[in-house]
């Protein structure tokens, strides 16, 4: 296994990003738009690249002052899942959280993700709430999960 690096988040990788986002995302996905607004944003992105900087997964942040921020999203290429890139890139999300004093992490996963859920219950996020409807268009639940440092 070759060892994964974690690097910004640029706009030329954006097309790689579309790539994962339609096979794992479907009509679901991001468009380039999208993360372009991101980017230009200055939230805190990054992405999680192999040996030969391919493109292995990404995770966003994005800062809602005074004391919160959100988790936009985090996805990992299917062919490199289960290597712990996932719990990588929330790692990488929560440090800068915590760099810039925000007490709150908050985020939406699809309520029938339990893997994903899984992995951010491991990290202190408990269910809040649940946005009926949100991902469109297969009108699947969100569940909002929230993470609260002392």
């Amino acid at each position: 296994m070759s060892a994964v690096r974690l690097d910004r988040f640029r706009w030329w990788h954006i097309d790689e990003v579309l790539t994962i986002e339609a096979d794992l995302f479907g009509a679901e996905q991001w468009s380039a738009a999208m993360f372009w607004n991101e980017l230009a944003n200055g939230h805190h992105y990054r992405i999680a690249t192999d040996d030969d900087g391919t493109v292995l997964g990404y995770a966003g942040l994005a800062v809602a002052p005074p004391d919160e921020a959100w988790v936009q999203n985090i996805a990992v290429r299917r062919d490199a899942q289960r290597r712990g890139i996932g719990r990588l890139l929330l790692e990488e999300l929560l440090a800068e959280a915590a760099r810039r004093d925000l007490r709150a992490v908050l985020l939406e996963v699809a309520a029938d993700n339990a893997p994903a859920q899984r992995l951010y219950a491991g990290y202190g996020f408990e269910p809040i709430g649940v946005r009926r409807g949100y991902y469109q268009p297969s009108n699947t639940d969100a569940l909002v999960m929230r993470r609260i440092e002392d």
